[in-house]
């Protein structure tokens, strides 16, 4: 079986047409969704590049593979994981795999995908690296103008700084993006493997439609701003929320921006969404033109979402917010029916099935759970909720949530938890962790999420011992051997 995993960077679940959203063409990714297995709960286990990516790579936890931040904003975490952890290109490069990857690794600092042994230009950072020699020669022997951009967006910082660029018109036709030049350099693989014959696995990933939104005018102005229906959370107030979400807020200078151009940033946001998906459409094309597609089964998600403007944020942070953490996750393996479902799945779980599509030994790791039962139409017993983690972007902040069906619990040490109730309040606006009328969720999720961390070996759990409603504690919390029992003394004595 050929693996074809096709992956986008900050990523909203609600520019898809195939999950809901009636004004964004992305009619390949429909067609995808179509013929194969829409996950309408998929989540990334961290809203946060490096680390998601870690887990797709290790099918662990970011706790367990514990490479937590991106390079560009580490204070002190790992930079690359540890040489004995696992990964699956590894155990298929076992099985005699061709390996490729092209476009954003942004996996680690000292190792590349060629590390790994994937094929592919490398091509490090966090966003289009636009000044590529391979990109360049791909511009040059096509005769095509080099990146220019005009009339960026951006508001001001609190200290008066101008703040990120947000926006920004492309000054170079559609074939000279970067993200016509990923799909030309992925279909040229596509070509190299076929022609090899033997299996592969092949990757994309795009940068965007990470912010900045950088686009040609075709695409800039695509959407009519007043097609937008803003998101309700933009009516956000702050109250009852940890305060680091409103000093996230005026790092992203929302507030220093009419909302005019907030509603002109999502638009641009779904052209950039737009121009993937035909990018996206000509590698799938070419997989048909080489009549590979009954042999190859193809993956399409993200490793996180993006606010664009909801809760009043931009990017992502320390805010486990649905707008970043639900991604779109998508799988079509030949032979298999169509069809939507709604377990709690994660990015995590892409491992254990590339493992097994593969037919190579299942994972040691612990977090991945193979997702083809569900492809296959079956109903195992399945969890009915999810865990993430957070631990940090510009500084360490370590957050843990559990996801129900109808309510989510997040805990933050330094801050108030919250709680939503997702069926009243869809857009987590309302923090009801402390309203009484909620104590027995709250006392029972509390202690659902306690039991789960340990189970994992999650040393966040023992913050939660002391600190929450979670029962009797039945270990010794100071971790010595000062008031243990035994022979000759009792406990405490």
């Amino acid at each position: 079986m050929n693996l074809l995993f096709l992956m986008t960077d900050q990523h909203r679940v609600d520019t898809l047409g195939c999950y809901g959203n009636p004004h964004v063409a992305t009619p390949n990714l429909d067609r995808l969704a179509a013929t194969g297995t829409r996950f309408d709960r998929f989540y990334t286990p961290t809203a946060i590049c490096t680390p998601a990516r870690a887990s797709l790579l290790t099918g662990q936890a970011p706790f367990r593979h514990r490479l937590l931040a991106n390079y560009e904003r580490n204070v002190g975490y790992l930079e690359d994981l540890r040489e004995d952890a696992f990964t699956f290109p590894a155990a298929l490069a076992a099985r005699d795999y061709q390996l490729g990857l092209i476009g954003k690794w942004h996996g680690g600092t000292h190792r590349n995908a060629a590390s790994y042994g994937f094929d592919g230009p490398d091509l490090p950072g966090w966003h289009n690296p636009v000044d590529h020699p391979d990109y360049l020669a791909y511009l040059a022997e096509r005769g095509l103008p080099p990146y220019r951009i005009t009339d960026p967006v951006r508001g001001t910082t609190p200290n008066g700084n101008p703040g990120n660029l947000l926006a920004a018109r492309l000054q170079q036709p559609v074939e000279a993006t970067f993200e016509h030049y990923l799909a030309t350099r992925a279909i040229e693989q596509l070509d190299k493997y076929a022609a090899d014959g033997r299996p592969f696995y092949l990757a994309t990933h795009f940068f965007g439609p990470h912010l900045p939104y950088l686009l040609p005018d075709a695409y800039y102005d695509m959407y009519d701003p007043e097609l937008v229906e803003l998101p309700p959370s933009i009516a956000e107030t702050f109250e009852g929320k940890p305060p680091v979400q409103r000093n996230y807020s005026a790092h992203w200078t929302f507030d220093t921006m009419p909302i005019e151009v907030t509603r002109k940033l999502i638009a641009v946001y779904w052209g950039y969404v737009t121009l993937i998906d035909e990018q996206i459409g000509r590698i799938l094309t070419r997989l048909d033109e080489l009549g590979l597609t009954d042999d190859t089964s193809v993956f399409f998600t993200a490793d996180h979402g993006e606010f664009t403007g909801a809760h009043r944020l931009h990017d992502k942070g320390p805010a486990m917010y649905e707008d970043i953490y639900r991604i779109p996750g998508i799988i079509r393996v030949p032979g298999q029916q169509p069809q939507v479902r709604d377990e709690f799945v994660s990015l995590t779980d892409c491992t254990a099935t590339i493992l097994e599509l593969a037919g190579a030994d299942p994972s040691p790791a612990t977090d991945s759970r193979s997702l083809l039962p569900l492809v296959r139409g079956e109903h195992p017993d399945w969890p009915a909720e999810l865990l993430a983690e957070f631990h940090g972007h510009h500084f360490p902040y370590p957050q843990r949530m559990l996801r129900e069906e109808r309510y989510k619990l997040v805990v933050n040490p330094e801050s108030v938890n919250e709680l939503y109730d997702l069926t009243a309040d869809p857009h987590e606006l309302s923090n009801r962790y402390e309203h009484p009328e909620l104590a027995g969720v709250r006392r029972r999720m509390m202690r659902r999420l306690y039991d789960l961390l340990r189970d994992r070996g999650d040393n966040f759990y023992h913050w939660m011992t002391p600190m929450y409603d979670i029962g009797a504690s039945d270990y010794d919390p100071t971790l010595s051997s000062f008031e243990q029992e035994g022979p000759d003394r009792a406990y405490g004595g």
